[in-house]
């Protein structure tokens, strides 16, 4: 009874405080809004006109090279190794670089997803030493991942293969066909929640301190954030691995500074949510 009362009081002060503010939030970061295509067109252009050479210092980090070969049509063109492989199932067919058309990948919109076994694999993402990168499109409705396969040559990255696999085949399948139902079935959500599920927000009268709280079945509609339900991205750093019992889903903002990261724990054979960080 104690218990109850206590999360109760949790989430009245944590709803009014930031509730409100990571909903509205989270609402701005997944819109597609006529201004973000525009802004990132921009982006582009202006890149655009660069060369397509980078500085050595921008193809140590996987991420600050992809950022680059996103924008800049030139070197995106430059670091492609044509006639480039697209695999799809026993179909296999070359790319020439006169057939190949500019991908902005999520540069069209305003935040971008990733998956992680763990916060140690995190950590991958500043790892100078990855020569492998696999960029991943996951197409939920029709249950495909598209792979963009990188290597880095020499300190260059470069494109060097397209994939086409079935979400069944991925690395993170079970995960996978478990989101795709969290995100879009609200009662699945409440049924896929751990008893109690840890939450940790910035404190909205103190923006060096965090605030910690337990969201319980009966309060989540209150803090349930708003997901990508048509299409993903993910990037793997290094060599694939097999899936964990432990997946943290990123949705991290491209330029706003948003960040939400959901925990999840598979155990006695189903995913649930155990942690919420934002």
């Amino acid at each position: 009874m104690i218990r109850n009362i206590l999360s109760i009081s949790l989430l009245v002060i944590l709803f009014a405080a930031c509730g409100g503010k990571t909903s509205g939030t989270q609402q701005a970061t997944l819109s597609d809004s006529t201004d973000t295509e525009v802004a990132a067109d921009s982006l582009a252009t202006q890149s655009d006109e660069e060369s397509d050479v980078i500085p050595m210092a921008a193809d140590e980090l996987f991420d600050d090279f992809f950022f680059n070969f996103a924008a800049n049509k030139k070197l995106q063109k430059s670091r492609i190794k044509f006639p480039l492989t697209e695999i799809n199932g026993q179909n296999i067919k070359q790319i020439s670089a006169s057939e190949w058309k500019m991908d902005y990948f999520f540069l069209r919109q305003d935040y971008y997803t990733l998956l992680f076994d763990s916060e140690q694999q995190m950590e991958e993402v500043k790892n100078t030493t990855v020569d492998h990168a696999i960029v991943e499109k996951i197409f939920l409705s029709n249950g495909e991942v598209k792979q963009y396969v990188f290597h880095r040559n020499k300190g260059a990255w470069m494109l060097q293969m397209v994939v086409h696999l079935p979400v069944a085949q991925s690395t993170n399948a079970s995960f996978l066909q478990f989101y795709q139902r969290f995100a879009t079935d609200e009662a699945y959500q409440v049924e896929s929640l751990a008893e109690e599920v840890r939450f940790i927000g910035p404190d909205p009268d103190d923006d060096f301190s965090m605030m910690e709280g337990i969201i319980t079945p009966d309060t989540w509609p209150a803090f349930a954030p708003q997901l990508p339900k048509k299409m993903i991205y993910n990037i793997i750093y290094g060599v694939p691995r097999k899936e964990s019992d432990q997946k943290i889903f990123v949705l991290r903002g491209i330029a706003n500074g948003m960040e939400m990261e959901l925990f999840f724990r598979h155990r006695d054979g189903k995913w649930r949510l155990t942690k919420m960080t934002t």
